[in-house]
């Protein structure tokens, strides 16, 4: 069945979580550079955040996980223009990371997700 139309299908359940990460990446001219924000949501696949510093779609990140210490590879998927000069940034794990997130209560389907 196909989903209905305006309606994006998701590879496993988003949840509103706030989590302080820390992004590092690399600019066009290879300056490592990194900002401090906060998840908005996040899923077994990835999530989403704002940021300050502009990236682009497909551009390689490392995440650190300030609450666990953990570090986990991804890439930008989509870039969103904000007002006050920031960006919504949607993301994807390299690998589909659902224990990267602390959730006491993980939805059913990110239990089918193998990490």
């Amino acid at each position: 069945m196909d989903a209905p139309a305006g309606r994006e299908q998701r590879r496993s359940e988003r949840v509103k979580l706030s989590v302080p990460v820390i992004i590092m990446t690399e600019t066009v001219d290879h300056k490592q550079v990194q900002e401090v924000t906060a998840t908005i949501t996040v899923n077994a696949h990835g999530g989403l955040f704002k940021l300050k510093m502009e990236v682009l779609a497909g551009q390689p990140m490392l995440l650190l996980n300030m609450n666990t210490n953990k570090e986990e590879s991804c890439r930008v998927v989509r870039v969103e223009r904000l007002p006050n000069a920031e960006y919504g940034v949607a993301f994807e794990f390299e690998i589909p990371s659902p224990q990267f997130w602390v959730v006491s209560t993980a939805p059913t389907d990110w239990k089918l997700v193998s990490s």
